[in-house]
C-alpha cells in the first residue's frame, strides 16, 4: 500500500493547494481538520474525524496510520507554540515517521518578526522529537500586498526602505507537493527557504500596484508608534497587532530580503514575480479598482 501523507489546514490556502495537488498525483492522502464538513472532496483522499491542533487525543487518533504529517502552522495566536507541540507529540505516538512543516523565513529566537520566533520554537521542538524533518520556510505572501493596501490607495506600515522576497500560494504548495512525494530521503532535516525570484521595497509594489489598477497608490512609510496608532481601531489583541507591526519591521531590517532557488530547484520551474502574480489575480485587487 502507498504510503498514507497526512494534510493539515486542507480546507485553507496552502493545505488545500497541498492536497488537491497530492491527489492528482495518485497520492493516498488523509485530510485533517476541526469541521469535516469543510474538507474538500479528492480522489484518494479520506477525511479524518475531527481534530484540533490543542486535542492531543483526537490528533492521535486522526494521524493513526498515517506515514508523513504535512504540518501547516496553526493560526496566529498566543497559544501557537504549545498547539504545535501537541501535534507533533499526537504524530510521535501515532507512529508518524516525517514531519513537513510550513515554518518561516528568518526563524529565530530573536526575529525581529514576533510570528517567527514562534516558529523557530516549533522547529527546534520538531528536530527534538523526529529525525525524518524538513522545513518549508515561507516568505511573506504575494497575496499579502493588495490585501494591506487600503481602498485610499496607501499602503502604510514601518518597513522603511527594506525589501522583501514574497513568494506566492501556488510556488509554497509546489514546492511542498515536491518534497511530500519524494520518498528517497533527500529532504530529511533539510530547511528551504521559500522565495520568490526578486526581493523588492513597498514603495516598488504600491508602483506596481498602481500599474494594474491604473490609479495612483502610495506606500506611506510609518514609525512604529504611527504603526501601532493607525491599527489601534482594528479590534485586535495586542499580540496580533505586534505581530503586524513586526512584521513590516522585520522588512525593514532586512530580514525578508535573501532569494533563494529552492522553489525553481524543487519544481523545476521559475517562482512567480509580483507582477506575475497580480497579472494571474485580478480578483486580488478589485477593491482598489476606480469605482469599486
Amino acid at each position: 500500500m502507498s504510503p498514507v501523507i497526512a494534510v493539515t489546514g486542507a480546507s485553507g490556502s496552502v493545505g488545500g493547494r497541498v492536497a488537491r495537488r497530492l491527489s492528482a498525483a495518485g497520492a493516498a492522502i488523509r485530510l485533517l481538520g476541526r469541521d469535516p464538513a469543510r474538507l474538500p472532496e479528492l480522489p484518494g483522499a479520506v477525511a479524518a474525524p475531527p481534530a484540533a491542533y490543542g486535542d492531543g487525543e483526537a490528533m492521535r487518533r486522526a494521524l493513526d496510520g498515517a506515514d508523513t504529517l504535512f504540518l501547516v502552522s496553526a493560526h496566529e495566536g498566543p497559544d501557537r507554540v504549545r498547539e504545535h507541540h501537541t501535534v507533533v507529540d499526537a504524530a510521535v505516538s501515532a507512529g508518524v515517521r516525517r514531519i513537513v512543516y510550513t515554518s518561516f523565513v528568518g526563524a529565530a529566537p530573536d526575529a525581529t518578526f514576533t510570528y517567527a520566533r514562534d516558529h523557530w520554537h516549533t522547529e527546534e521542538y520538531i528536530r527534538a522529537s523526529l529525525p525524518r524533518h524538513t522545513f518549508l520556510r515561507d516568505n511573506f505572501y504575494l497575496a499579502a500586498f493588495p490585501a494591506m493596501t487600503g481602498k485610499d490607495g496607501v499602503l502604510r506600515g514601518p518597513a522603511g526602505r527594506g525589501r522583501v522576497a514574497a513568494v506566492a500560494h501556488d510556488d509554497i504548495a509546489d514546492a511542498a507537493t515536491a518534497v511530500l512525494l519524494d520518498e528517497t530521503g533527500a529532504h530529511h532535516r533539510r530547511v528551504y527557504d521559500l522565495t520568490g525570484p526578486s526581493a523588492f521595497s513597498l514603495a516598488e509594489a504600491a508602483e506596481e500596484l498602481g500599474r494594474v489598477t491604473g490609479r495612483e497608490i502610495r506606500y506611506v512609510p510609518e514609525s512604529r508608534e504611527e504603526a501601532y496608532a493607525s491599527r489601534a481601531g482594528y479590534g485586535a489583541e495586542e499580540w496580533e497587532v505586534t505581530g503586524w507591526v513586526t512584521s513590516y519591521e522585520a522588512m525593514a531590517t532586512g530580514e525578508m530580503a535573501a532569494v533563494s532557488d529552492a522553489v525553481p530547484r524543487l519544481t523545476g520551474r521559475p517562482a512567480q514575480s509580483l507582477h506575475a502574480y497580480l497579472t494571474a489575480h485580478p480578483r486580488s485587487y478589485a477593491h482598489l479598482l476606480p469605482g469599486a
